[in-house]
């Protein structure tokens, strides 16, 4: 699978989970990207990510700014 294929297909799980309502609740770097822990509004369920393109790491830092900034 093409770079580009891989992002389209983290970009789409990653809006699937926003418009379920979840929030991005923590973000760990590693050497095969990134996980990231996304919190269902009721709080009790987490769902975890595995980010491994530089545009889908660039992608979901772009939301979790955003997440900041509407709480500020």
């Amino acid at each position: 699978m093409s770079d580009y294929q891989q992002f389209l297909n983290e970009r789409d799980k990653i809006d699937f989970l926003l418009q379920k309502g979840c929030r991005i609740s923590g973000v760990r770097e590693h050497l095969n990207g990134a996980s990231v822990d996304f919190l269902h509004p009721n709080g009790n369920v987490t769902e975890t990510l595995l980010i491994g393109t530089a545009n889908g790491r660039k992608y979901f830092s772009h939301i979790l700014i955003n997440q900041k900034q509407a709480n500020s």
